[in-house]
């Protein structure tokens, strides 16, 4: 990531403003498709809208924000005060833009209703991860566990819903679960995508006989960084560097016909990888 665009990141307008898409959007989702059809997004406004449909004596949105208090004090003590307070913000938004706006997406099909809810409440999640806070409520506890132990914060979502909808299978009717189970898998599945969405990049292995040319000619022609790893032929038993580089999808095929214009017999690998952090590529966050 460019150091400018990197700093900007930390900035407080910057984070502000994709917090308040981001929360904005998710409440679309929930409100113009997810409430129509009485589907239960998962997580603490999931909650909400559950204690909603069977006891409708205080709004879903007001639920929300009162559940996740306790989980603010959490942030607070564990992850830092400015994650607190943008934490707060985009439960704020969240509760605001899903009490006071009107919108429904008019779609009557409660499979296509489900994808699209996922899809558009995913998008939107992600969007507020991508900054310095979260969305309050379980994303509290998802990035502590996520800087902790490295657990995927859509995985966490979907391990957490699943045992909350086996619960609700008591209390709702089974199509409306399943409805809203496939709700929360396109919604994790979103939200890492959107969470990887600008960091993806290929990691790219090289294995030739002419690995130092190849090499020049990455580091002068493409402004490429390249690493040598010093391996063996298991069956010549002679001795390789086998190149090691990551780049993105613009420069891959720029990459790949530099190899194989050097060496038509050479080996090239490709595996994509969602986070290098370091050097000149991303920084680790700090909340």
């Amino acid at each position: 990531m460019p150091k400018k665009l990197e700093q900007i990141t930390y900035t407080v307008w910057w984070n502000i403003l994709i917090i308040t898409i981001g929360s904005v959007i998710y409440s679309i989702g929930l409100k113009g498709i997810a409430f129509h059809h009485q589907f239960i997004p998962g997580g603490v406004f999931g909650l909400g809208l559950l204690v909603y449909y069977l006891t409708p004596v205080i709004s879903a949105g007001l639920l929300y924000f009162f559940m996740s208090i306790p989980l603010f004090a959490m942030g607070w003590m564990y992850v830092s005060k400015r994650f607190f307070y943008y934490s707060l913000y985009a439960t704020v938004v969240a509760t605001l833009a899903f009490e006071f706006l009107t919108v429904d997406f008019g779609i009557q099909n409660q499979l296509y209703a489900a994808i699209a809810a996922g899809a558009v409440c995913g998008a939107g999640c992600g969007l507020v991860l991508r900054s310095l806070g979260s969305n309050g409520g379980l994303d509290v506890i998802a990035v502590m566990l996520n800087q902790k132990y490295n657990l995927g914060i859509g995985k966490f979502y979907f391990l957490f819903n699943f045992f909350v909808f086996s619960a609700s299978l008591f209390v709702l009717e089974i199509d409306l679960v399943i409805a809203s189970l496939i709700l929360v898998f396109i919604m994790s599945f979103v939200l890492e995508y959107t969470l990887a969405m600008f960091n993806q990049r290929k990691l790219v292995l090289i294995i030739s006989d002419k690995s130092r040319e190849i090499a020049d000619e990455m580091i002068k022609d493409l402004k490429m960084g390249a690493t040598f790893i010093t391996g063996k032929g298991a069956y010549t038993g002679s001795d390789k560097n086998v190149i090691m580089a990551i780049t993105n999808n613009i420069m891959l095929k720029r990459l790949e016909e530099t190899v194989f214009s050097n060496d038509e017999s050479a080996i090239f690998i490709v595996e994509n990888t969602f986070n290098v952090l370091g050097s000149s590529f991303t920084k680790r966050k700090i909340y």
